[in-house]
């Protein structure tokens, strides 16, 4: 059942990322809900805090590159959705999948559009000279690289954690 809901959150939050580039919270937060509520019902305190473990750590992950601002929130959300249908370790493993896979989407547009060596040279000018009055590197989110639906290496990565598992 579990796994039927969380593809069902998958497709939903990946047609909607690609269009809109918005994951709703009518979909992530039902999701957690409905994690929680299985895993309770099915064991108890257990079950809470298996669910509860996997939200936290799917949250986490992605806090410190929503709050830099390189994600969005719903992508927060959803990466805790993750870890509330599924738990603890299928997350670390998505979280891995899902970086692997969303830079080699960024590095694929980057190619695309002849970008990949200005985008280099900013970086590394940005590295070198720090701002002197505020003490910070100098880069902009621009500069960071192209920004993708970070839904879909999201969906793909529960894809790879289903078929590989914890293979790495």
């Amino acid at each position: 059942m579990v796994d039927f809901i969380l593809i069902i959150v998958l497709f939903i939050c990946v047609v909607t990322d690609i269009k809109s580039r918005k994951i709703y919270n009518f979909v992530t937060i039902p999701a957690i809900i409905i994690g929680f509520t299985y895993y309770i019902s099915i064991n108890g305190y257990e079950g809470f805090l298996y669910s509860g473990k996997g939200f936290l750590v799917g949250f986490s992950l992605l806090l410190i590159p929503f709050m830099m601002g390189g994600i969005g929130a719903g992508d927060v959300k959803l990466l805790a959705a993750v870890g509330a249908l599924k738990g603890t370790q299928f997350v670390f493993y998505n979280f891995f999948y899902a970086a692997v896979i969303g830079g080699v989407i960024a590095l694929v547009i980057m190619l695309r559009r002849g970008e990949l060596k200005s985008f280099f040279m900013r970086l590394f000018y940005s590295l070198l000279f720090i701002k002197a009055n505020e003490g910070s590197l100098n880069l902009d989110k621009t500069d960071l690289a192209p920004t993708i639906p970070y839904g879909v290496p999201i969906a793909i990565g529960v894809l790879c954690t289903y078929a590989v598992g914890g293979i790495i």
